[in-house]
């Protein structure tokens, strides 16, 4: 395990390495304990050195099973037949082995695996485990345990090619999503622009050329001057009714209907917050800047994320508190922040619900807006439940 390894994977080799030992430190007491009520001769000294050595060799073996899987489950093998304290490890690795599914790799692992009982039985002989019974027993279990770890190992490599299948369909499923929503902004955008040029064109060039006529035109009389004067004020008239209304058509049929005066900026954020109150919303703000200095362009933009922020907060969580703060200034630019708590279920009283019917791209829109304008905007919930919504708006925007 190196430094560089992320947390989940050293534990993971950490919990395998304590397992392998468990079980090798198992079978090692087992064995002292079949010496005796079997009456076994053999080497007991190598069990307390050679054995005892050879299990941590075991121990730092597997941990390089990942790398080399068969050739390293056949080593641990080999020693499990004279080490009992590598059981633990030999395990760990035929089941690292099977969770590849190949039957040629279980296949050479199976010999050298059943093979390691005869092994111990030849070191430490007795007159039973000579009979054919004993050793028709021994097989027995051998296959037995091998079949197991076959068994896990090879659900534990269903079990991970499931994960990484459903992994990978989430990443492509989340970048078709990014590549929409680029879309869906790239084409807006030559949307708008395409109906801005075509509305505005027309009444642009008429302004322009009877205002060029009034600048060189110095000979006009007094009343073809204010024909003309007439003629630019109701084309420009005109050509804000037709953005207002190009405007209109691009937020959506099911969007209220657009305000026919100025847009509301912050100077009207009193009266925004007070409608919030008057619909069961609380609303605590915190001002550390005078909306009314704020500049014109930037206040628009900050009073409409404020809007969109309390219309979320009146949708998916009717009657919780929600917090406004202002901040900032020339140097540093304009911080806004919009928190609402989470829904409380149950505390609205029957008939209170408000009916969620909006299309989820309201914010997706604003942060577009804020970026268009030189800032940035976030939203999401917080460790407490909250939502938040966190904007940065540049004073000169």
């Amino acid at each position: 395990m190196s430094p560089g390894q992320p947390p989940t994977t050293r534990w993971g080799e950490t919990w395998r390495v304590l397992v392998a030992l468990a079980v090798g430190a198992l079978v090692w007491v087992s064995s002292w304990a079949t010496i005796d009520l079997e009456n076994r001769v053999g080497p007991e000294w190598w069990l307390m050195t050679g054995d005892l050595a050879l299990g941590v060799v075991s121990l730092g073996l597997m941990l390089l099973r990942r790398r080399w899987p068969v050739p390293i489950a056949l080593v641990i093998t080999v020693l499990s037949s004279v080490s009992t304290m590598s059981a633990g490890a030999c395990l760990i690795a035929v089941v690292s082995v099977a969770t590849r599914r190949r039957w040629r790799e279980m296949a050479a692992i199976t010999p050298v695996y059943l093979a390691t009982s005869f092994v111990w039985d030849r070191m430490f002989t007795s007159e039973e485990s000579a009979s054919l019974t004993m050793t028709v027993a021994n097989v027995v279990i051998q296959v037995l345990v091998l079949i197991a770890a076959f068994a896990v190992g090879y659900s534990i490599g269903v079990r991970r090619d499931n994960i990484a299948a459903l992994r990978e369909r989430a990443e492509v499923a989340e970048r078709e999503q990014g590549h929409r929503v680029e879309q869906a902004r790239a084409t807006e955008r030559a949307r708008i622009a395409r109906e801005m040029h075509d509305v505005l064109a027309h009444r642009i060039s008429l302004i322009a050329m009877n205002a060029g006529a009034m600048t060189y035109r110095e000979d006009l009389p007094p009343e073809q001057l204010r024909e003309i004067a007439g003629t630019v004020r109701d084309n420009a008239d005109q050509a804000v009714q037709e953005l207002r209304a190009v405007l209109g058509v691009l937020r959506g049929a099911d969007e209220p209907d657009q305000p026919r005066g100025p847009q509301p900026d912050l100077a009207q954020l009193t009266a925004l917050l007070d409608d919030a109150r008057a619909g069961g919303t609380p609303v605590v703000t915190t001002l550390r800047v005078d909306p009314v200095t704020v500049p014109e362009q930037v206040s628009r933009h900050a009073y409409r994320i404020i809007q969109e922020g309390l219309t979320n907060a009146r949708k998916h969580a009717p009657g919780q508190p929600v917090t406004v703060s202002l901040s900032g200034g020339p140097e540093v630019g304009l911080d806004l922040t919009v928190v609402n708590q989470p829904k409380s279920y149950g505390a609205a009283p029957e008939g209170d619900a408000v009916r969620d019917s909006g299309s989820g791209m309201g914010l997706l829109g604003l942060a577009e807006r804020a970026v268009l304008s030189g800032g940035q905007l976030s939203y999401g919930t917080d460790r407490s439940g909250r939502f938040v919504v966190r904007a940065w708006l540049p004073w000169g925007a």
